[in-house]
């Protein structure tokens, strides 16, 4: 489907990823001819700015999607439910940043760097963009499965509050000033909260039910993952510790090689959200062997959940759709 310029969709545009989504649409130079934001009744009519011309968001409807090669979700699951078919009917390629279609068989949950093969627009134009954290530590887990293969994984993650939207950065401001929070159901700004999503029968939140499907999908396995994923009084960027346990031996000095080498992945002794602020790669280091399992390594990831864990990776998407001449 090459072409010299695409006509770009973006539903959700006025929402803090959406933003990011413009902002990665823009510095990447990516091939923008018609550009048309869509958003809520509430937000339909604001101004924005993108690519050196005024845009003004639409009201997301039936029918809005038509002469659109790409569109972006960035929305929530239920309007991507509600809309995505309908711009993939449209005859759009459609990216989904939602968990509307991740579980879902027929589409593919993809990370570019490495499951891009598992894209097949004669099947499917939708391709669903995983969840933030489970994309910055896909990238180093699938550099151990390749050479060591996995056995099995426990994270703990500590996640920002911008992965809630610009409802969590407003609730990280109100309480760090002394107000109650509106959003979440501790104050932010004085404590961590290891609850992200409902609580399910099994005691896990559908936050730690993402990262243990995802990281199968991605990868093409089945290995027992368990995680813990809490939320962190910081503005913006993630972390992810991984303790794994891997099938061949290793030496730590050739995990770093290997990882050093690896597209989307920095090393680094101690990373930070000072590194990975702003960033699209994922920064991986505190590289040692676990003392909890046999065979088994531990190490930190950090990356921008907004950008690495969002926009960037959906755009990515786009752009090799594009390079590789994707039918």
């Amino acid at each position: 489907m090459r072409k010299t310029a695409y006509s770009v969709g973006l539903v959700g545009a006025t929402g803090l990823i959406g933003e990011k989504f413009l902002r990665t649409l823009e510095k990447r130079n990516f091939p923008v001819g018609e550009l048309r934001l869509f958003a809520s009744e509430k937000s339909a009519g604001k101004k924005l700015r993108a690519f050196g011309r005024n845009c003004v968001a639409e009201h997301l409807r039936d029918g809005c999607f038509v002469g659109l090669d790409f569109v972006f979700f960035s929305a929530g699951k239920e309007v991507s439910a509600a809309y995505a078919v309908k711009a993939e009917d449209a005859g759009a390629v459609v990216i989904d940043n939602s968990s509307a279609f991740r579980e879902d068989p027929a589409i593919p949950l993809v990370v570019p760097e490495i499951n891009f093969s598992a894209v097949d627009l004669r099947k499917r134009r939708i391709i669903a963009n995983p969840n933030c954290s489970t994309i910055q530590v896909v990238l180093p887990l699938a550099v151990l499965d390749k050479h060591y293969g996995i056995e099995r994984i426990i994270y703990t993650t500590y996640q920002a509050v911008s992965g809630s939207g610009k409802k969590g950065v407003a609730d990280l401001r109100l309480t760090e000033n002394g107000f109650s929070p509106t959003y979440y159901p501790l104050p932010i700004a004085k404590t961590c909260i290891a609850e992200i999503g409902g609580i399910m029968p099994d005691g896990y939140t559908e936050e730690e039910r993402k990262m243990q499907f995802e990281t199968n999908k991605i990868l093409g396995a089945s290995i027992p993952v368990s995680a813990t994923c809490v939320r962190t009084p910081i503005e913006n960027c993630h972390a992810v510790s991984a303790e794994v346990q891997l099938k061949k031996e290793f030496g730590t000095e050739d995990v770093k090689r290997r990882l050093a080498s690896a597209d989307g992945i920095i090393l680094k002794d101690l990373p930070s959200a000072v590194d990975s602020d702003g960033r699209y790669e994922t920064f991986v280091g505190r590289i040692r062997k676990s003392t909890a399992f046999e065979n088994g390594l531990a190490f930190l990831t950090y990356a921008d959940n907004t950008l690495r864990g969002a926009a960037f990776n959906a755009v990515a998407i786009a752009e090799k759709i594009i390079t590789e001449n994707v039918p």
